[in-house]
């Protein structure tokens, strides 16, 4: 049983699934804005609400092309660095957001782009740090945030597997101790066709890691798929409105949408149980009703010594199980039974050990 520890609960196996709500830059800039989608996070009953930290200029060359789903959303007329620049929020920002979480009951995280937003993060307290897809192959990053020495949660879309290979080994070597990976794939939405959650299997099975999903299909019920193949941290995209301007809003969760995946995510968690098969407590009543019994046939007289061909397989299953029938055949009946009753073992001369 794999689990890693986050402030006061546990993440992985015998655990509910982390959810991570991924407000990304649905802010649109605006700190008002991240706060209403803070107050919608908790609302859903997510376990923590992410962000992204960034300084445009460390991330992006000016000239730098827009992907075809962020001109789709935004137009072709603003350039990416100017989206960028658009989106940026302070670190007093996420100082003030930071606190508005611990204030809501809900985790504060924020995917950093940089190593100075990283540092930042870190000296914030922030306990667990989630690396973006994009960043899988950036290894002097990953080994700058591995030094922090705290958890990491890693998304994995676009790699190969000896891609995420060599980032688990700068990882660990770099010092960080517990890697969860996430499979995902890096498209906005994203087909289900591509989702490939069995390389959630693949990936722990190599690393012998946590494994998850970051989830960009429009319907929830991949996330859902992800829950019963292991996933023990499910990611997902909202906003307050689709119809917001800004890249990642029309490919996002609305809040009841955010609901439906908590929730679903919950009832597809107790729904796996634990492996045991036995019957559930809640089946005693039925199985009665649903069962059957050994009924005598014909009317049956001490002395007769018992013939398949006087006994009946009938409802209910409160009597002898038809699974005894075989050994109850030839034994001798002690007392009058009469047809349409439910055969006992006080009806015969030898009770078996069956």
């Amino acid at each position: 049983m794999k689990t890693v520890q986050i402030d006061n609960r546990k993440i992985g196996d015998g655990q509910p699934v982390f959810v991570i709500a991924e407000a990304g830059v649905n802010h649109n800039g605006d700190v008002e804005l991240a706060r209403q989608l803070i107050d919608a996070a908790k609302e859903s009953g997510a376990d923590a609400v992410k962000f992204q930290t960034f300084k445009t200029e460390k991330v992006l060359v000016r000239d730098a092309p827009k992907a075809t789903y962020q001109k789709s959303a935004e137009g072709g007329d603003e350039s990416y660095w100017e989206m960028g620049k658009k989106l940026e929020l302070s670190y007093d920002d996420f100082r003030e957001l930071n606190a508005y979480c611990e204030e809501c009951g809900i985790l504060f995280l924020s995917t950093p782009f940089d190593s100075e937003s990283a540092d930042f993060l870190n000296a914030l307290g922030m306990p667990i740090f989630k690396i973006s897809s994009g960043e899988v192959t950036n290894l002097p990053f990953l080994a700058h945030v591995a030094r922090f020495g705290k958890p990491i949660i890693l998304s994995t879309g676009m790699a190969s597997l000896e891609e995420v290979a060599e980032a688990v080994s700068v990882l660990r070597t770099g010092g960080c101790r517990d890697v969860i990976l996430l499979q995902c794939t890096t498209n906005y939405p994203a087909d289900p066709g591509d989702a490939n959650l069995l390389a959630m299997t693949a990936m722990r099975e190599r690393f012998d890691t946590l494994v998850g999903y970051s989830d960009h299909v429009k319907s929830n019920l991949v996330s859902f798929a992800s829950v019963a193949l292991g996933a023990c941290v499910v990611e997902k995209h909202f906003t307050l409105d689709k119809r917001l301007p800004g890249p990642d809003h029309q490919a996002s969760l609305e809040p009841d949408e955010l609901s439906d995946l908590t929730e679903g995510i919950s009832m597809v968690s107790i729904s796996l149980g634990d492996g045991v098969k036995r019957p559930a407590s809640s089946e005693a009543e039925t199985t009665i009703v649903a069962r059957r019994s050994l009924v005598a046939g014909v009317d049956l007289e001490p002395g007769m010594v018992l013939d398949v061909s006087q006994v009946e397989i009938l409802r209910p299953g409160s009597g002898l199980s038809p699974a005894l029938l075989a050994t109850l055949a030839g034994q001798k009946l002690v007392r009058h039974v009469k047809a349409g009753t439910l055969l006992s073992r006080e009806d015969f001369e030898e009770t078996t050990d069956a």
